[in-house]
């Protein structure tokens, strides 16, 4: 019989750099374990969200390191939520295209693989813009 996991809300906002996403990533795992997810899921969804907030800091800050990025987590007994926001530029998803990895690897081409590998890892990834800034939401299923 699978454990009933705990319902739970919480979030962590912190400075634009690349030195709080170990912050980030344990923040994940703490949650994960709270409801009982498996290593390897929380693995997975903490690799999404480091690419997702690298990709906020490189891009829509430019790597101004003053902005904040808000992680909030939410849980229900089916889904893992991930909601990401930032008050940086806006971009559209849809116009990154699908990475030619083989390619990419013989020319020694490293990054541009965040997006592929965010939808790759979790079920669910969904990005809208807003007035004063981006929101990404990562959803992971249990199993």
């Amino acid at each position: 019989m699978k454990p009933k996991l705990n319902i739970l809300k919480n979030e962590l906002t912190f400075k634009s750099s690349t030195d709080h996403l170990h912050e980030v990533r344990n923040f994940v795992e703490i949650n994960g374990n709270k409801v009982g997810l498996s290593d390897k899921t929380i693995a997975h969804i903490s690799l999404a969200v480091d690419e997702a907030c690298t990709n906020i800091i490189k891009h829509a800050y430019n790597n101004l390191l003053d902005k904040k990025i808000k992680v909030k987590i939410e849980t229900s007994n089916s889904q893992f939520i991930v909601i990401i926001t930032d008050n940086g530029k806006h971009f559209d998803p849809n116009k990154i295209p699908e990475p030619n990895i083989e390619k990419n690897q013989k020319m020694k081409k490293g990054g541009g693989l965040g997006m592929f590998l965010m939808k790759k890892l979790m079920d669910e990834v969904h990005y809208n813009s807003k007035v004063n800034g981006n929101e990404l939401i990562l959803i992971k299923n249990y199993n």
